[in-house]
C-alpha cells in the first residue's frame, strides 16, 4: 500500500493534486501539450501510473479536474471582492477582471483556452458545470446591484450581459497564454470595454 503523506487521507490527497497540478506546469514548459501523456504526467508528479488513474480515468478528466482545482481561490477571492457591498459596483467589477486575468497567467488554466490545443473539451461547460460558473453568478449579482446605484445602464437580460461580456475575459486569457508579457495592457483594454458597456452615462 503507497505511504500516505500529510496528516490525513485528505491532506494526503490535497498534496497528490498539488504535484499534479506543477507536474502539468512544467510539463507545458517543455513540450505542447499534445505531446503529454499520462505516463509523462505520473512521472513528473512522482505517481505509478497506476496510482494516476485513481485521480482520473483519463487525460481530459484529469486536466478539467486540475483547473478546477487550480482556480477555486480566484472563485473565492471573486466572491469575497463581490460581497463588499458598500464599494461601488464598477470597483469591484474592476477587481474582479484583474483577479480573474492575473489567473490565467498559470499554465494549467490556460489549458481551458488556449487556441488549438486539441481538448475534447475546449468549449468549455456551461452553467454549474462550468468550473468558473460561482464566478459568473458573482459578476451577475455585482452588475444588479450596480444597476440598482444607477452605476450601470438597466439592461433588460444580465445573464445574457454577462455572457456576452465574458467574450472579452475569454480573448484576454487567450491572449495571455500566448504572450504573457501582454498582461497589463490586456487588463486595461478588458476594463475599459467591459466598464464602457456597461456605465450609465454611455450612450
Amino acid at each position: 500500500m503507497p505511504r500516505i503523506r500529510g496528516a490525513s487521507i485528505e491532506e494526503h490527497h490535497e498534496m497528490v493534486w498539488a504535484d499534479l497540478a506543477e507536474a502539468m506546469r512544467q510539463l507545458l514548459l517543455e513540450r505542447d501539450y499534445d505531446s503529454i501523456n499520462m505516463g509523462h504526467i505520473a512521472t513528473r508528479a512522482g505517481l505509478a501510473r497506476n496510482t494516476l488513474y485513481n485521480y482520473a480515468r483519463d487525460q481530459t478528466a484529469l486536466v478539467l479536474a486540475l483547473t478546477q482545482r487550480v482556480g477555486q481561490p480566484t472563485v473565492e477571492r471573486v466572491a469575497t471582492i463581490a460581497a463588499r457591498s458598500t464599494d461601488p459596483a464598477a470597483e469591484r467589477m474592476r477587481e474582479i477582471i484583474e483577479t480573474v486575468l492575473a489567473a490565467f497567467q498559470d499554465q494549467v488554466l490556460q489549458l481551458m483556452f488556449r487556441p488549438g490545443i486539441g481538448l475534447p473539451f475546449v468549449e468549455i461547460p456551461k452553467g454549474p458545470d462550468s468550473p468558473f460558473h460561482a464566478i459568473v453568478v458573482e459578476v451577475e449579482n455585482v452588475v444588479r446591484d450596480g444597476i440598482e446605484r444607477g452605476e450601470f445602464r438597466d439592461v433588460s437580460d444580465v445573464h445574457l450581459a454577462v455572457d456576452l461580456l465574458s467574450g472579452v475575459m475569454r480573448a484576454g486569457a487567450e491572449r495571455i497564454g500566448r504572450d504573457p508579457a501582454t498582461y497589463s495592457p490586456t487588463v486595461h483594454a478588458a476594463r475599459e470595454l467591459i466598464l464602457a458597456a456597461l456605465d450609465n452615462r454611455s450612450d
